[in-house]
């Protein structure tokens, strides 16, 4: 690693970061109107003329409340629906020209989200490793330009993931689902059933989500629950 290079890794920064999407933007307005859905984003690509395509995964009890939003919104020129249950509904979206995407102070300061990324009731949750500069700029074009926003933390990139996209998008079904209630709503069984996977497939991922969870967190547990 040469010296300037090894300055960059020393000056990387983690910001977690929420952001209010504005009206008319596509995310924006289809969690707004079914707030009780999490909206997230696998992936994200800018195609010409200001349009754009992104891979989505949607959550929730009611999914089908969110087919009129998809089929009505001005910001989507089409959507291509690979997977659907009663909670679950996995597609592909083609954004038209200003119908959403990232956000032009994002552009300003030149950072791009990690991906995958989540969108609650208008709200866009985004994780950008950066410099403190670039950092400071997005706060700074935020706040002149009157954009709603929450900062989350800040501060030196140290942590690796503690779920894969897959392990978390399993997760979040498991609790939206009752998984993990007592008594259970639902079983693995059943989850799989959603997922489209065997029952083995979906006892090792819920295996591994718990192995992780619980290495991560087992000496706070300790801590805050002594024996004595």
């Amino acid at each position: 690693m040469t010296p300037a290079t090894k300055n960059i890794a020393n000056n990387t920064k983690r910001l977690l970061i929420q952001i209010r999407l504005p009206d008319g933007h596509w995310a924006g307005d289809l969690t707004r109107q079914a707030p009780h859905i999490t909206l997230s984003i696998e992936e994200h690509m800018p195609l010409s003329s200001g349009r754009g395509t992104a891979k989505a995964i949607l959550l929730g009890p009611e999914i089908e409340v969110c087919n009129s939003v998809l089929e009505n919104h001005l910001g989507i020129e089409e959507f291509i629906t690979f997977k659907k249950t009663e909670s679950l509904m996995e597609l592909n979206v083609t954004i038209a020209k200003r119908g959403g995407g990232f956000l032009k102070e994002l552009s300003k300061a030149t950072v791009v989200p990690r991906t995958p990324f989540e969108v609650r009731d208008g709200w866009v949750q985004w994780e950008f490793v950066t410099d403190h500069s670039h950092a400071r700029s997005l706060v700074n074009s935020l706040k002149e330009s009157n954009t709603p926003h929450r900062v989350i933390s800040f501060g030196t990139d140290s942590s690796e993931r503690l779920l894969t996209p897959r392990q978390r998008e399993v997760f979040d079904l498991a609790v939206i689902e009752g998984y993990y209630e007592i008594p259970r709503r639902t079983n693995l069984t059943k989850l799989a059933g959603i997922l489209g996977v065997s029952k083995s497939t979906i006892c090792e991922l819920v295996q591994h989500i718990e192995k992780q969870i619980i290495g991560e967190y087992r000496d706070d547990v300790r801590r805050s629950s002594p024996l004595e």
